[in-house]
């Protein structure tokens, strides 16, 4: 039986450790402290780097983008270390404290516990999950994000179709790399594609405002003009 509490003492340190980090909304410190104001209260009204860029200009912007995705690798890690000291490297529990404290750290900047839960749409905080994972995953899926980004205008429009997509890579790298080669079981491949699906509809529920923009057409295009709305 010490593999089953040592698994649920390990979800719930790794969750509880990486919600609270996550929870630190950088996008509302750094803005606060160029700016003198609530991100919140600014331009789209979203905790996010995007929004940072375009009202509180490069700086704080450049400043929120390393500590978002920074703060994803570091709890990436944490939970990496709790699972492998409580079950072992060796074994396939082990492989789910990424997936955990990924997400817990997504939803911590999504729902910030210091802030009220008011916080970003957690797409840079994603991007250094996936990274963690496998980091073709993010090569992959930051190149989608990119050209769409670059052709369309509309930063949303790549996040949402990224967002949308990574599952997809993720179950690939787990069937071809993994699973094929006896490395994970079918109920690992299974659970681990289902935590990113998760993480896929948070995202993209965290953009139905642009979505909705979107198909009416008066979502705003990108640009770096300080103090746009």
């Amino acid at each position: 039986m010490q593999y089953p509490v040592n698994f649920i003492v390990a979800i719930a340190l790794s969750a509880i450790i990486s919600y609270l980090l996550g929870s630190i909304s950088f996008s509302i410190i750094f803005t606060k402290m160029f700016e003198k104001k609530d991100i919140r209260t600014m331009g789209s009204g979203n905790a996010g780097m995007t929004n940072v860029l375009r009202s509180a200009g490069i700086k704080p912007g450049l400043l929120t983008i390393f500590c978002d995705f920074g703060k994803g690798i570091l709890s990436c890690f944490i939970g990496i270390q709790i699972f492998v000291a409580l079950l072992g490297s060796g074994t396939e529990l082990a492989r789910y404290g990424v997936y955990i404290a990924g997400i817990a750290c997504v939803l911590g900047h999504m729902f910030p516990f210091y802030f009220g839960f008011r916080g970003g749409k957690g797409v840079l905080t994603t991007a250094a999950v996936l990274l963690m994972i496998y980091p073709p995953l993010i090569a992959v899926d930051f190149s989608l994000f990119l050209v769409i980004a670059i052709i369309s205008k509309y930063v949303s429009l790549g996040s949402v179709i990224a967002a949308s997509t990574f599952p997809l890579w993720g179950w690939m790298f787990n069937y071809f790399l993994l699973f094929r080669t006896g490395q994970v079981s079918l109920t690992y491949m299974t659970i681990t594609t289902l935590l990113l699906c998760f993480l896929s509809v948070c995202i993209d529920i965290r953009h139905r405002g642009n979505i909705s923009r979107l198909i009416h057409g008066t979502e705003k295009k990108f640009s770096l003009h300080h103090g746009s709305h």
